[in-house]
């Protein structure tokens, strides 16, 4: 199967927000979670700042591998369960091991998008 320039450029997104350790641990903590959590249940369980995993579940968000559900002032956080069946597929059909065509079933996530998101700043010591 050939994939397309747009699956091409969809994969290639999902692909890099696994680009970094803290986001494989939060996604693994959130597919092995019996229920969503919230996002100091995740700075808990990782050991990384607030805004960090904030950071971090920005870019898992973009790409289509976690959902959010507010609850009042409280966010709480999911795997999208259609990313741990499109993921696998994905790697599948780009290495051509699969002629299934695009994994992707109904609304797809974002494609790529530059993961240049705003990085909170360090304070300055004085």
């Amino acid at each position: 199967m050939k994939v397309t320039r747009q699956d091409a450029e969809t994969w290639a997104g999902c692909f890099s927000a696994l680009g970094d350790p803290t986001r494989i641990v939060i996604l693994n903590l959130l597919s092995t979670a019996e229920a969503p959590l919230s996002v100091g249940e995740i700075v808990d369980a990782v050991d990384v700042g607030q805004s960090t995993v904030s950071y971090h579940l920005r870019i898992l968000a973009s790409v289509g591998f976690v959902t959010v559900e507010h609850q009042g002032t409280t966010s709480r956080w999911s795997v999208n369960q259609r990313c741990l069946t499109y993921l696998p597929a994905a790697a599948e059909v780009v290495m051509g091991r699969s002629s299934r065509g695009s994994p992707w079933a109904g609304p797809q996530p974002t494609t790529r998008r530059s993961h240049k998101v705003q990085r909170p700043r360090k304070e300055r010591r004085t």
